[in-house]
């Protein structure tokens, strides 16, 4: 583990993230998030956006894809309602001796290393953490820690980008915070030809029949504003695929799809696709 001295105190640096994925389709919302992060001038600072949509639209996918196309490393930070300020920036941990070693968050990492820090579900985190964030996300761009006793600035390539969950289960975000998190980038739902191209990215094995069914299901529901995503359906064409490599007749291959669906999402669900028939 890589350390870095602030004013005296050695910071224990995380990992970047690797994750396989890919961005495909939407260019144009792929394009407004990197004109977010663009530097035009040198009094010029970045933008700190945040991306909104249901869960499953590819959020957090669009912004790996986004800092990989920098060149940088990506450091992810998922949010909880339990997430407090030392978690975002320096925690404390006992080693031998009763010796204290601080180390730093995936955010400060990234604050550090000039990286991509993604918070995942930014809009779970009560306000009380989101403070503690409010001088990076304006042009003064540093934390605090106070567990540490140390201010940290941002590196001048870093780039700060928040995933917000557009459903029931979050909180409304701190008006301070509200004006510092900008732009919003909506992410919907994407075009049939879209969403058979995520299916067909992230299912490169799967089958021509059931990636095509999968898509004409997801754009039912899609149509009918049901909250199934691609990431639905991509659980739905796997579960599916497994099934049929279990089938021992043709009927029980038939029904892999529906019993897929079924058991992915619930009967619910069954509404938006036509019943299979041997």
């Amino acid at each position: 583990m890589a350390v870095v001295e602030i004013e005296g105190v050695p910071l224990h640096l995380a990992h970047p993230d690797e994750i396989p994925v890919h961005w495909v389709g939407q260019d144009e919302v792929m394009r407004h998030l990197l004109a977010a992060w663009l530097v035009v001038d040198s009094k010029d600072v970045p933008m700190n956006p945040r991306l909104i949509g249901k869960p499953g639209v590819g959020k957090t996918t669009l912004a790996f894809t986004a800092a990989k196309r920098l060149g940088r490393d990506v450091y992810i930070m998922q949010a909880t309602v339990d997430t407090r300020p030392e978690d975002l920036l320096v925690t404390p941990v006992i080693e031998g001796e009763g010796r204290l070693r601080y180390v730093a968050s995936p955010l400060v990492t990234a604050m550090l290393r000039g990286g991509v820090v993604i918070l995942d579900e930014g809009n779970r985190m009560s306000e009380k953490s989101w403070a503690s964030l409010a001088p990076l996300l304006d042009t003064r761009r540093y934390v605090e820690s106070i567990v540490a006793g140390v201010k940290i600035k941002a590196h001048p390539h870093f780039r700060f980008v928040a995933t917000l969950n557009d459903d029931a289960s979050t909180f409304d975000l701190p008006e301070y915070i509200h004006s510092r998190l900008q732009p919003q980038i909506l992410i919907d739902f994407p075009e049939r030809d879209e969403e058979y191209q995520i299916l067909r990215e992230n299912l490169p094995f799967g089958e021509e029949r059931i990636l095509q069914y999968v898509t004409d299901m997801l754009q039912q529901a899609h149509a009918a504003d049901e909250r199934y995503t691609v990431r639905d359906g991509i659980n739905i064409a796997r579960f599916a695929m497994k099934l049929r490599g279990l089938a021992t007749d043709q009927v029980q291959e038939l029904k892999a799809l529906e019993t897929a669906i079924l058991e992915t999402l619930g009967e619910e669900a069954m509404r938006y696709v036509p019943r299979l028939r041997p």
